[in-house]
């Protein structure tokens, strides 16, 4: 008795919860759930952000930046890069398309061209015109890029009624994320004009609002002193603010504050400056939150994008290097805009309705001459006096002049219609290279490229090498130096550069936060090329056409 009571109460439990379901169903609630979407997604990339300046720098952070992002959103802190080179344009290339240089194709900022034998642009695209200015600094597109972003995806989906909306310093950081199909990218040109410009790629004029913002005094208010944000002495992070390892501004004769940027401008190409500093950073706070404003962004139920670059802390880091006190007062004033446009979102798009992500496009070392004198391996490299004598040595063996026509992004591009001419063998030239080349003291590997894909169990390095290697745009030889080598060029003894696999470019941060968005963290290995495909399930749209990350699910509510 009690068992046929039991299997009858059994049955009028489920029959409840059917019912309930079915009821649910019909009002739409849980198909409803399913579909919510973020007004917004909004993707922030940071220019060179290592991701210790996260850790290091974070009990001077206030409680709305960076803070309130790792605090209410989920940070991933074992995120990388998984190619070579580290560059700004693959960097942005890869955040937004879900795959790597391999397939996007923006194998670096500049690369050598095989078929036109000269080198172009990662943006560049002459069959567009400026917008904005007379100069040619307009003339910019994605049409180099190969794949879509999933800002494209968002735009096909929504039948191009979710809008892309690109902003950076850099017309690479604001073009390749906002991708193929945005209604608009914007970058900033300096020298004696100071304004925002965009191409006929993407309109004929500026709209109203970008002409009002350029004609006000948006950029000239930031033509001030730069001091630090805070009492220097409390800057116990970073190295010692008079050093030699920093290079500093024309016109002052140490790299230490203060820097009155309006006294420097003059030699120091004018408006151009303004992104040399911190400023950069809040100019394009400013504009990325009259763009929310003016183009409406987040305010109906179809998800728009706004793609913003931070570009001022890639400069600065270049001009001081990681262990300065001017890429510390960098970071504390970013915090202080990202708080800004966070505060922005709240008011104009309204708080748990949109999404934020924010990484970087690479990391960056320390000096290699610092490094050298706290006795840690390091140096820099000639490779126009390598090219210079690998040629002679050709030369010597072959009877045939200049076979090696680049050396750009550690990468050698031969002259195959000379080796074809003069009836030599390519494969056997190649390997004479790669000889003499791991003779050279600082160079730790080198391989041929058209070799390496058919290689089997990778390593590390090798993978990398890989997945940053394009068969039509890529180089015939690859380098690999040591840690800490940089290309001996006279702004790499000061300051720092980037591109490397090693862990101080690679790993960056990766922060998620807003709607669909658990609180939480991991230290699990995440990809940069993750991300793409993770804002794509978030909105339950197609992933980039070229995407090999995966989404993260942990991230996801």
């Amino acid at each position: 008795m009690k068992k046929t009571l039991h299997i009858v109460f059994l049955l009028i439990c489920s029959y409840s919860c059917i019912e309930g379901n079915n009821t649910e169903l019909k009002s739409g609630k849980l198909n409803h759930d399913l579909n919510i979407r973020p007004k917004l997604v909004v993707g922030i990339v940071v220019d060179q952000m290592r991701y210790d300046y996260l850790t290091r720098f974070y009990s001077k952070y206030g409680d709305g930046g960076f803070k309130r992002l790792v605090n209410e959103g989920f940070n991933c802190k074992n995120n990388h890069f998984n190619y070579i080179p580290t560059k700004t344009g693959p960097g942005h290339a890869s955040i937004f398309t879900g795959t790597t240089p391999k397939y996007h194709g923006i194998i670096a900022n500049d690369w050598f061209d095989k078929n036109l034998k000269h080198n172009v642009y990662c943006a560049g695209d002459g069959a567009v015109q400026s917008v904005g200015t007379s100069t040619e600094a307009g003339q910019m597109s994605p049409h180099r890029m190969l794949t879509t972003t999933f800002t494209d995806e968002n735009r096909l989906f929504t039948q191009m009624r979710g809008k892309t909306i690109g902003i950076s310093i850099k017309d690479r950081g604001s073009i390749l994320p906002a991708g193929h199909t945005a209604n608009a990218s914007y970058w900033f040109y300096g020298k004696d004009e100071g304004n925002w410009i965009t191409s006929t790629f993407y309109m004929s004029e500026l709209p109203d609002w970008v002409r009002t913002f350029n004609s006000s005094d948006a950029t000239e208010k930031y033509l001030k002193e730069w001091n630090t944000l805070y009492d220097i002495n409390t800057y116990v992070e970073s190295g010692a603010d008079l050093n030699t390892y920093e290079g500093g501004f024309e016109g002052k004769e140490t790299a230490t504050f203060p820097y009155d940027l309006d006294t420097l401008k003059d030699l120091n190409e004018g408006f151009d400056i303004v992104p040399e500093s911190p400023y950069g950073n809040s100019l394009t706070s400013d504009f990325a939150i009259a763009a929310i404003d003016a183009e409406q962004l987040g305010q109906d139920d179809i998800t728009d994008v706004l793609t913003v670059s931070y570009s001022s802390t890639d400069k600065v880091g270049h001009n001081f290097g990681v262990n300065s006190k001017e890429i510390q007062d960098t970071y504390l004033r970013l915090d202080k805009d990202l708080e800004r446009l966070l505060n922005a979102l709240d008011a104009k798009v309204g708080s748990g309705e949109y999404t934020v992500f924010l990484t970087a496009d690479h990391g960056a070392p320390y000096v290699p001459y610092y490094l050298k004198s706290r006795r840690i391996p390091a140096g820099l490299f000639d490779l126009n006096q390598m090219r210079a004598d690998i040629n002679n040595d050709l030369e010597k063996q072959y009877n045939a002049t200049k076979l090696i026509l680049s050396t750009i992004n550690n990468q050698i591009f031969l002259d195959h219609d000379k080796i074809i001419n003069s009836k030599l063998d390519a494969k056997e030239i190649g390997e004479v290279i790669v000889n003499k080349l791991l003779k050279y003291e600082l160079i730790d590997k080198v391989f041929i490229s058209s070799e390496i894909n058919r290689k089997e169990n990778l390593g590390d390095q090798e993978m990398m090498l890989n997945n940053g290697y394009n068969q039509k745009r890529s180089g015939d030889i690859m380098i690999l130096f040591n840690p800490s080598v940089f290309k001996d060029v006279e702004w790499n003894r000061t300051g720092t550069d980037h591109g490397t696999g090693f862990n101080y470019d690679t790993h960056v941060p990766l922060l998620f936060y807003g709607k669909g968005i658990k609180h939480g963290s991991t230290l699990q290995r995440t990809e940069i090329t993750d991300i793409a495909p993770t804002i794509s399930a978030l909105l339950g749209i197609s992933f980039p056409n070229g995407a090999t990350g995966k989404p993260l699910e942990k991230v996801l509510h």
